[in-house]
């Protein structure tokens, strides 16, 4: 046998086989897998409660941490959502009252007497004698009746 080689008999198999190729440590020493069971069955978790109360404090804290930013997060989206409506709220009152400006000038176009004298000569209509009108007053400290509501008096069919 020469110097630097080592024949080992034998067979040489590694457990997993995944593994193809053996591995060689510091150029000589092969490696071996054995192929061993273990049961875990009667193995217990002791339960350490120092550790379970620093799990259940963290976790209070991330759940307040959590609820604050979710708050924040809520007003100020709700703070948003407000403001448009605001927008749009006040532009909706511009419009109205841009629309209300219109009206009056129509309604004073319309109520025009330089307006309505000639559309009341095509209808055949004429100014009123001075004893036809008849000014009602709008003061009623003097007791006077303008209109009475008298009670009716049914008949019944025969």
């Amino acid at each position: 046998m020469a110097a630097g080689t080592m024949n080992i008999t034998g067979m040489i198999t590694p457990v997993n086989s995944r593994a193809g190729t053996r591995r060689c440590v510091a150029g000589i020493t092969p490696e071996f897998y054995f192929h061993k069971t273990i049961d875990n069955s009667r193995v217990v978790k002791v339960s350490d409660p120092k550790r379970r109360r620093e799990i259940r404090i963290f976790s209070a804290s991330v759940a307040a941490l959590f609820l604050m930013l979710m708050f924040y997060a809520w007003q100020h989206f709700r703070a948003i959502e407000y403001g448009y409506r605001i927008e749009a709220q006040k532009s909706e009152r511009d419009r109205l009252v841009e629309l209300n400006r219109a009206l009056k000038l129509e309604e004073a176009s319309l109520r025009d007497p330089g307006r309505i004298a000639p559309l009341a000569r095509q209808m055949g209509l004429e100014a009123p004698d001075p004893g036809q009108v008849v000014l009602l007053e709008t003061d009623d400290s003097s007791g006077r009746v303008i209109a009475q509501v008298s009670p009716v008096a049914v008949v019944p069919a025969q």
